[in-house]
């Protein structure tokens, strides 16, 4: 489709921000292999934690919400297998597709794994997907007041399937030719598929688990490790306003692509510096208890929740967290800010010596 039409003029001169962040990208791609063989049990309990992350945050930017964070795990984990209602049915859908691509040779990429992706996301709700749009439709954004400001128009539903294939097509071509950075072109293809909208719902769930699935194809395989989604669901508002400039004029051929281009990359190049700071806390000489201290006064957010510490200090029991917090609290260098699951801690001022910025 439009991104693929002209690669050279169109992503030919790459802005220098953005050759960083693909350094930093292909660094952390090329450190994948020696976690995978000194660490791979750091890896299954760090892909264990991300799926649930991953499916939940897809799920919660499209409002898709089980507030009950104990239940939702035990969807995502198939321990339940009555759903009560809409969001619990669209969580498990999720959860399908995702495992879908990544426990099964999905390839090869085609407009039939599409439709089984959107067909495996509504499977469990009472209208099934797995179909392409069959009226033309409108990205908007709805005030308070209930007006509504068009974001862009999607690809004529009549023009769907033939857009799809195109887009597939092109890429594919582009990924052979080997002329541009695979992390470009997959963000490319992320991009131009949102502006097909090829569903009638549900576009948003499927461009992002595919997007995983294409980068994975392509080696880079953090998203296995750290959670994308959440990244993006974290960041909500960097990602829709960079699809809203990268969109303006597409269907002129006109558009600019590196709004949406430096976003994508910035997620992937953030994911690495979390994975790798991750894998550095594990490796860490000193008890658990040493390690999770180490993390709060050096690497942890101001304020975080005994949850951030148990995903930033893989191996490390909840036990051990809370005594490591407790002692810190005898010594006046964290805060407990409310009770149970909720609660959030504060480490004090003065109390790092050598306090480095957390990652977002």
């Amino acid at each position: 489709m439009r991104s693929f039409a002209d690669l050279d003029a169109l992503i030919g001169r790459v802005p220098a921000q953005v050759v960083t962040r693909l350094s930093a990208i292909d660094f952390g791609r090329g450190s994948e292999a020696l976690y995978r063989d000194q660490m791979p049990g750091l890896l299954t309990e760090l892909a264990d934690r991300t799926r649930v992350q991953s499916i939940t945050a897809s799920s919660a930017i499209e409002g898709v919400v089980v507030a009950d964070v104990g239940r939702a795990e035990r969807i995502i984990n198939r321990r339940t297998t009555t759903l009560r209602n809409r969001s619990e049915q669209e969580l498990a859908g999720y959860r399908d597709a995702q495992d879908y691509l990544f426990q099964q040779d999905w390839r090869p990429l085609n407009a039939g794994l599409l439709l089984h992706l959107h067909r495996l996301l509504f499977a469990h709700t009472p209208l099934p997907g797995g179909a392409f749009k069959t009226e033309d439709n409108l990205v908007v954004d709805r005030s308070p007041d209930g007006s509504t400001t068009v974001r862009f128009k999607p690809v004529p539903a009549a023009d769907t399937p033939f857009a799809i294939d195109d887009l597939i097509g092109r890429y594919e071509s582009a990924v052979a030719a080997g002329q541009h950075h695979p992390v470009l072109l997959s963000g490319l293809f992320i991009l131009d598929l949102l502006v097909i909208h090829p569903f009638e719902d549900g576009n948003g769930r499927v461009a992002r688990v595919i997007a995983n699935a294409i980068l994975i194809d392509h080696g880079y395989t953090v998203g296995r490790y750290v959670s994308l989604e959440q990244a993006v669901s974290e960041s909500a508002d960097a990602y829709y306003q960079a699809l809203l400039e990268s969109t303006r004029d597409w269907h002129e051929g006109a558009f600019d692509p590196w709004p949406w281009l430096g976003y994508f990359t910035s997620v992937l190049a953030t994911a690495y510096a979390v994975f790798a700071d991750r894998a550095a806390a594990a490796t860490t000489p000193g008890t658990k208890q040493q390690r999770v201290r180490d993390h709060i006064l050096r690497r942890a957010p101001v304020t975080f929740r005994l949850a951030d510490i148990r995903t930033a200090v893989p191996g490390v029991s909840d036990q051990t967290i809370r005594l490591a917090l407790e002692q810190l609290r005898s010594e006046n260098r964290v805060r407990a800010d409310g009770t149970g699951r909720s609660a959030t801690w504060t480490r004090l001022e003065n109390t790092a010596s050598s306090a480095i910025p957390p990652l977002v």
